[in-house]
């Protein structure tokens, strides 16, 4: 199973990371996606610059992991099962997309599809570290004898994310509703590949 790719550098300041989030999430709340730049964040944080690009290449990352996860998002426990794993999963990801800011999950997909470059980035961190998580669930499902094999990882991440998404960026669902939508979403993708009925 392939690894996430190491952090390069020196280990970071958690004070410095600190003040970044809180800094990118006020003046998110001030200013909007839009409007936000990394040299208000840097002078809201009281740091220079370069702490920030030390960290992240781009301001959309540092948005993302500002406001749904960063590149330190863990596998879940255990649970003993697959259901169980697959359920903690997707209700970690629809706490986090349900958290975050309907305009800058919307600034960020179009800035994601307008940028080629900046799209392959997001996918070789973000997404790659997302389906890192996925992976070393399934192969605890496997481990255990519930599959016979591994299912395509980028198939069960797009199954468990798919529905979340939908519901808050196309149809602006109520998020109150988002709990309620990941577990009968995992609770679909288990009984799907307990059946063999995805890749």
């Amino acid at each position: 199973m392939p690894q996430p790719k190491p952090a390069a550098g020196r280990p970071r300041d958690r004070q410095i990371d600190g003040a970044i989030t809180a800094a990118t999430r006020e003046l998110l709340a001030e200013r909007g996606y839009a409007r936000l730049t990394v040299d208000a964040v840097a002078a809201r944080a009281g740091i220079g610059k370069a702490a920030i690009y030390r960290r992240f290449a781009t301001k959309q990352e540092m948005i993302f992991a500002a406001t749904v996860h960063d590149m330190q998002e863990p596998p879940p426990p255990d649970s003993g099962t697959l259901r169980g794993d697959l359920a903690a999963v997707c209700r970690t990801i629809a706490a986090q997309l349900g958290a975050a800011p309907p305009d800058v999950l919307h600034g960020l997909l179009a800035d994601l599809h307008a940028d080629s470059r900046l799209g392959a980035r997001f996918t070789g961190t973000f997404i790659e570290r997302e389906q890192f998580v996925l992976g070393e669930v399934l192969a605890r499902a496997v481990a255990r004898g519930e599959l016979a094999a591994a299912p395509d990882t980028a198939t069960v991440h797009a199954l468990l994310i798919g529905p979340v998404f939908f519901w808050l960026l196309i149809l602006s669902g109520d998020q109150d509703a988002v709990e309620a939508l990941s577990a009968t979403t995992a609770d679909a993708v288990a009984n799907a590949l307990a059946a063999g009925a995805a890749p």
